[in-house]
């Protein structure tokens, strides 16, 4: 396995956040069209439709937990700590992110939410204790 396979998650995950803005962005012009909204209050959007707030709020998510994803990511790269295991957390949290991102942007279930959210809330930090032990092995 090449150490480079660990970007292959990084590239999804970013991916999803291109998506997402997307989604984020046709949603605010359908308000606009609805006539829910005029297209001067998204400057400061302090009152928002629902359908477009919470595709931003996801955004915005995707700027909080997977940031660490990505520093810990190119990280174990840069000190030679990829394997196979830490390729399948990877995964593994990505794919929770696409799970939660389209649970928040579609029914925005907190009951389904949630789980999916400390899914990769705990194999982020099981690879910041990889890293850790990788660290302390060199």
């Amino acid at each position: 396995m090449s150490n480079t396979a660990i970007f292959w998650p990084l590239i999804v995950q970013t991916g999803l956040i291109y998506a997402i803005y997307v989604i984020a962005s046709r949603r605010r012009q359908s308000a606009v069209r609805a006539g829910k909204v005029r297209a001067s209050e998204f400057k400061v959007p302090m009152i928002e439709p629902e359908p477009s707030a919470t595709a931003i709020r996801n955004l915005i998510n995707q700027f909080e937990l997977p940031f660490l994803f990505y520093v810990v990511c190119v990280v174990l790269y840069m000190v030679n700590g990829v394997n196979y295991p830490v390729l399948f957390l990877a995964w593994v949290f990505v794919v929770s992110r696409i799970a939660h991102a389209y649970v928040h942007i579609t029914s925005n279930d907190v009951r389904k939410r949630r789980p999916l959210f400390i899914v990769g809330y705990f194999v982020n930090a099981i690879l910041w204790l990889w890293l850790a032990w990788v660290l302390l092995r060199a």
